[in-house]
């Protein structure tokens, strides 16, 4: 026979209470295609250790860089699917589902990282994070982490469009990349960010488009001969979690960790401008060689892309926002 004594009773009650104290800990992992020492990989650590001081350890980040996840592609699969995942991603990727967020990655649009932060915080936009959330399952938890300007990498010097005739050029594979890469002159070739230096290696790619950080990071300085500044589109990302996710966490916890996402997505930024020169004179050093040219080629021949994917609205709403 089983004696219930008030010490048993008490017992019994924390430990139900510990359990469910387990229950509601959550732990996220963030996979990136990018290399730890990347702005955004040391972006990312950084949130991870302030989320879980901030929150007592009851939410847990684990970073997962150099694609330990998948592509991109894949983990916002991944996430939609409503597994633990997030993951830093253009937002361009995005517009399959809300067609206005493409408009982050339109050709020649924002002149700095603090006009794409402005916009990021805007009423607008954050009214698309919505839909995004209804649609598709994956809430932005901040999309102002920057990841720098666009060049054209290339074996073969670039002064103008008519030199990217013909040229395979990587690129990202969603409409406004594809259609910008198309507009410059070149032939669009969407493949995984894992796969392009051996595709450069092998010949099965002529040329990619890349941030000067990444340049570095991917090496890519071993397989190309050219960096032709064209700064085409600046490369303005999202840090992304599912939607399943995000609605195990308090409110408590959402604030905090949105808070900080929008945090170490500026330190992330300025990380990236801060070291963007030093890796492209790193990439110099190496032999590569590093060429300014005139944009208004470029610039004139990206104009059809905003009519071309119905983006002429939401360029005049950043214009209204940033006040240009």
């Amino acid at each position: 026979m089983t004696i219930f004594t008030k010490a048993t009773c008490l017992a019994a009650f924390l430990s139900a209470g510990l359990a469910g104290a387990a229950l509601a800990e959550t732990t996220i992992r963030i996979g990136t295609v990018l290399a730890p020492d990347d702005p955004m990989g040391q972006g990312l650590d950084k949130f991870a250790a302030e989320v879980a001081e901030a929150t007592g350890g009851e939410v847990t980040i684990e970073v997962f860089h150099n694609s330990q996840l998948g592509d991109t592609t894949e983990m916002l699969d991944q996430a939609r699917a409503g597994a633990g995942v997030g993951t830093v991603t253009d937002v361009a990727r995005l517009s399959e589902f809300v067609p206005s967020l493409a408009i982050m990655s339109a050709p020649f649009l924002f002149d700095t990282y603090e006009d794409a932060d402005k916009f990021a915080l805007s009423d607008a936009y954050l009214g698309w994070g919505d839909e995004l959330a209804e649609e598709a399952g994956l809430v932005m938890l901040a999309s102002n982490w920057y990841q720098g300007a666009r060049h054209a990498l290339t074996q073969k010097p670039v002064s103008s469009p008519a030199d990217l005739a013909g040229v395979r050029m990587r690129t990202i594979g969603a409409p406004v990349w594809i259609e910008t890469i198309r507009a410059m002159g070149a032939e669009p070739t969407p493949i995984a960010w894992g796969e392009v230096y051996s595709a450069l290696q092998l010949g099965t790619i002529d040329a990619a488009e890349a941030q000067p950080t990444a340049i570095k990071g991917a090496k890519l300085y071993e397989v190309i001969k050219h960096v032709t500044k064209t700064g085409h589109i600046q490369l303005v990302t999202a840090l992304v979690i599912s939607a399943d996710s995000w609605n195990e966490l308090s409110d408590e916890h959402k604030k905090i960790v949105r808070d900080l996402a929008v945090e170490n997505g500026r330190y992330a930024s300025n990380l990236t401008i801060e070291l963007g020169d030093k890796a492209l004179a790193d990439v110099a050093a190496s032999g590569v060689t590093i060429s300014e040219v005139d944009l208004a080629p470029f610039k004139a021949a990206v104009q059809s892309v905003y009519d071309d994917l119905n983006l002429t609205a939401e360029a005049q709403l950043v214009r209204d926002v940033l006040a240009k």
